[in-house]
């Protein structure tokens, strides 16, 4: 049996380019990561169940739990979105040009 080496990646990118993956992807990732990274902050600080932000935000615990659990797989920037305006938190978007572009 052919042993499978793990790859570590410290970056969106690095996993999108280990995975073969568009540097589209890696910066929707990205977006992806910085507000489930707030949305675990909020939850610690305030001290919310994963019933309560399911039943306030309308979707099933389950779903918070895996998103909590960073399983962000199927899991949409707007349910995101709409997890964290439904603790009463609004999303800032900043556009700003890069160096070059993709």
């Amino acid at each position: 049996m052919h042993k499978l080496k793990p790859i570590v990646a410290a970056t969106p990118e690095a996993l999108a380019s280990a995975l073969g993956l568009s540097s589209a992807e890696a910066r929707e990732w990205r977006v992806q990561h910085a507000l489930l990274t707030r949305l675990k902050e909020i939850v610690r600080q305030q001290q919310f169940t994963h019933a309560e932000i399911a039943r306030r935000s309308r979707t099933s615990r389950t779903r918070v739990t895996a998103i909590l659990n960073d399983d962000l797989e199927h899991v949409s920037t707007d349910l995101l979105i709409r997890i964290l305006a439904s603790l009463g938190y609004q999303v800032k978007v900043s556009v700003v040009k890069t160096r070059t572009a993709a």
